[in-house]
């Protein structure tokens, strides 16, 4: 596993409480820690999108996303 972007600590997260963080996994998946968020906005899916039994919606902030997106493969 390797963290894609910065620490939750280099984006102001001293006290490790709110710490929204994305990880490359070994089979070449991606896992997120974000803010469970599936009762709020299962609904407000599009008609084509659904979430499983297994699944949740996390709620990741945009500043993490940005700060990641330069550790994303393209492929």
């Amino acid at each position: 596993m390797r963290r894609i972007g910065v620490s939750p600590r280099a984006r102001g997260s001293l006290s490790g409480s709110n710490c929204p963080d994305m990880f490359e996994l070994s089979d070449g998946n991606f896992a997120v820690i974000g803010t469970e968020a599936t009762a709020t906005l299962e609904s407000e899916l599009p008609a084509d999108a659904s979430c499983g039994a297994d699944e949740r919606i996390v709620i990741v902030s945009r500043e993490t996303v940005l700060r990641a997106k330069a550790d994303i493969p393209d492929a």
